[in-house]
Formats: structure tokens, sequence, C-alpha cells
């Protein structure tokens, strides 16, 4: 089955030195890019000199040594290159929104690089498959294709079957209703249509990917941790000062900073146009 694409589509998928996508970082990385035109898809792959420690937990699931990477370039040595692969295109894999695409947007803050992804359609394979059948992408890859894992928490293998399992799903799914537990229906909603998918797997009620920020049922940006939990973002943080620094100083991810900015400006906006108002009365 042939992607039916507005927009370039990058599969990819990465391995790191642990789990946290603020402390940790890019190990390995794969991507492969369909194009919206029609061209043969473009492959892109490389091992990367994280400059930090690797967990011995990460080791364990991807088998990447130190050895492994002590002589490959660092992030900020690669980073164009990776941004100029990528483009302006939509974003695919296993697990991604949780995990590689969050991670990659630290990377590149890193260097100075703003990888802005709220313009991009995010598919996530995992989220589909939770939806519909909640199992693992060893699982998946057997339950869509009837084919066996190979080589798995390798990058670029994990990215073929990531493809794969979506190949299944789009297969599968063409033809079969959604209902929630309410007994809403969808109507088909995993056809060959990335924005249709985007759509119907993610949760648009979260800010952030690291759901520290999300909408209530005002349509109100909130707090979703801490002591603020519920509380509304902007006008904590214009009245707490030290709050707002103290985030943006932490180990918060490159999304809750921007968005608590935005938030806190737009903010003192609505006071400022209060006190005009006020002023002209």
């Amino acid at each position: 089955m042939e992607f039916n694409l507005t927009r370039d589509l990058c599969f990819f998928d990465l391995e790191a030195t642990g789990l946290n996508i603020v402390r940790d970082r890019i190990m390995q990385i794969a991507i492969i890019k369909y194009f919206a035109d029609g061209r043969e898809p473009a492959e892109l792959e490389m091992l990367i000199n994280p400059g930090v420690l690797i967990s011995m937990e990460a080791m364990a699931v991807h088998g990447i040594t130190p050895k492994d990477v002590a002589r490959k370039p660092t992030f900020q040595q690669v980073a164009q290159e990776i941004y100029d692969f990528i483009g302006d295109a939509d974003l695919a894999g296993y697990n991604s929104n949780r995990f590689d695409i969050p991670m990659l947007m630290e990377e590149f803050a890193r260097v100075g690089i703003d990888f802005d992804v709220s313009k991009r359609n995010l598919l996530d394979m995992q989220r589909i498959f939770y939806k519909m059948e909640p199992r693992t992408l060893k699982a998946a890859l057997k339950f869509y294709t009837g084919k066996k894992m190979v080589n798995a928490h390798d990058a670029l293998a994990d990215v073929r079957a990531t493809i794969d399992v979506y190949r299944g799903q789009l297969e599968r799914y063409q033809d079969e209703d959604y209902e929630d537990g309410d007994g809403n229906i969808i109507k088909r909603p995993i056809r060959n249509d990335v924005k249709a998918i985007t759509d119907f797997t993610n949760d648009d009620r979260f800010v952030d990917v690291t759901q520290k920020i999300k909408y209530n049922d005002e349509g109100v940006a909130v707090f979703n941790f801490g002591k603020h939990t519920g509380k509304p973002v902007g006008e904590v943080l214009y009245k707490d000062r030290q709050y707002y620094h103290w985030i943006q100083d932490k180990e918060f991810s490159v999304q809750v900073k921007k968005a608590t900015k935005q938030f806190l400006k737009e903010y003192e906006q609505k006071m400022r146009e209060q006190q005009q108002e006020q002023n002209e009365a």
C-alpha cells in the first residue's frame, strides 16, 4: 500500500543513554523519509557520541557501548544535517510522541536550533496500536504482518518494523469504526490519511508531550503537576514570578519552557488591556 501524503513523512527512531528526555542524550538515530511527490524513500542513519555516561539499563536494551560511539560525531556536529534531512516533514514513530520527538527537540535546542513541531502531523504507531490492540512493537509486528522481530532495539531495524506495522494497521482498520467508552462512534478513523490519524490518536488536551500543562474543560491552560495543579498557567506565573523562573531554570522540556513564556506574555497583555479599560472608564 502506498501512503497517501500531502507532505513528506519521516519515520524515525532513537536509541539513547537513558529515558530522561532532558538529561539523557541520543546515541543513534535512523530516519526513513517518504516524499509526497512519490520519489523513492531516502534513509539517514548514524551513531552519535553522546558526551555523557550511558546507563547500564540502556546498554542492556540497545547494546550500544561507549566504545561503539567513542569516535563518532557529537550531536552538535550532525545537527544541521539531521535538521535539513527532516525539513518540514511530518514525523512518525513508535512511542515517538512521548520519547523520540521531545528528546530530539531537546537535542536541537541545546545547539541553538528551534525544532518546531506545532505545525507538523505527529503519527505515533504505538497510539494507534494501544487504541486498537494494546501490545508491544514485537507483538504488533507479528499481529499485523506475521513477521518475527529481527535485531530488536537497533534503530534502523525498529524503523523498518514500525513502517511494516503502519502498513498492516492501515490495511486491517481501513473499514473499521471505533467506539469509545461512552458509546460514541468514529467512522473509519484509521485510513490512509496522516492528518486524520493524527487527530484520532493524539490527545489535544495537553499542551506539551510531557503532559505538564493541559487545557481544562473551559479551554484554559492549567498546570498538570506540582503545587499549582489545576490552576491557570498565565495567572499563576503573573503572580508568582519566582515559580516562572524556577520552571525556566529546571529540567523541564523545551515545549514547557516555551509554553510558559507564551502564556505569561498573553496574561500580561490581558492585564494591560484591563488596566487601560479601567483608566478610560
